[in-house]
C-alpha cells in the first residue's frame, strides 16, 4: 500500500525498512520529518524496490529493525552499488506502537469508531508503519539532550 508520495525532493531522505520473513515495510521519511513514503512489499522484491526507490529519492541512510534477519539484510543493503550506511534501531514493542500510529494516520470511520482501539483490527499489514516508527526512533534518539 502506497501513501504519500514526494518526488525530487533536494533534502536527503532516511529509508526505513522493517525486515520480515515474508513481507518488509519500508518508509521514507525526510530528515525534517516529512512522511514521503511507505508501503509494505514482499521479501522477494525488496531490493530490486530499494534502487528503483533510490532513483527518485535522495536516500542518505536506512535504518533498519535489529531483530528478524538483521544481519542477513544488512550484508544484502551493503551490496548496493554505492550503499548508503546501515543503522541498526531498537524494534522492541514496535509493532504495538504501529498500532496505536496506524489509528492515528487512519482514523476509523462508521460504526468502528465507537469501539475501543484495542479490539479494533487493522486491515492490513502494518509493516510500514513500523519502518516509519524505526525512523523516528532513531531522529529522536540523535536529537536526545541528557540532563
Amino acid at each position: 500500500m502506497t501513501s504519500t508520495v514526494f518526488s525530487k525532493l533536494s533534502q536527503p531522505v532516511i529509508l526505513g525498512f522493517d525486515p520480515g520473513r515474508y513481507k518488509c515495510g519500508l518508509a521514507i521519511v525526510g530528515v525534517d520529518r516529512t512522511l514521503c513514503y511507505h508501503e509494505v512489499i514482499l521479501v522477494g522484491e525488496v531490493i530490486d524496490h530499494i534502487e528503483s526507490l533510490r532513483q527518485t529519492y535522495p536516500i542518505s541512510l536506512i535504518v533498519m529493525g535489529d531483530q528478524t534477519g538483521a544481519k542477513l539484510w544488512k550484508h544484502e543493503l551493503s551490496r548496493l552499488q554505492e550503499a548508503p550506511n546501515v543503522i541498526l534501531v531498537d524494534e522492541r514493542y514496535s509493532s504495538l506502537e504501529a498500532r496505536d500510529l496506524y489509528w492515528e494516520m487512519f482514523p476509523p470511520k462508521g460504526l468502528s469508531r465507537l469501539l475501543p482501539q484495542r479490539i479494533r483490527s487493522i486491515p492490513r499489514p502494518i509493516d510500514d508503519i513500523v519502518a516509519i516508527l524505526l525512523i523516528e526512533r532513531y531522529l529522536n534518539k540523535l536529537t536526545e539532550v541528557e540532563i
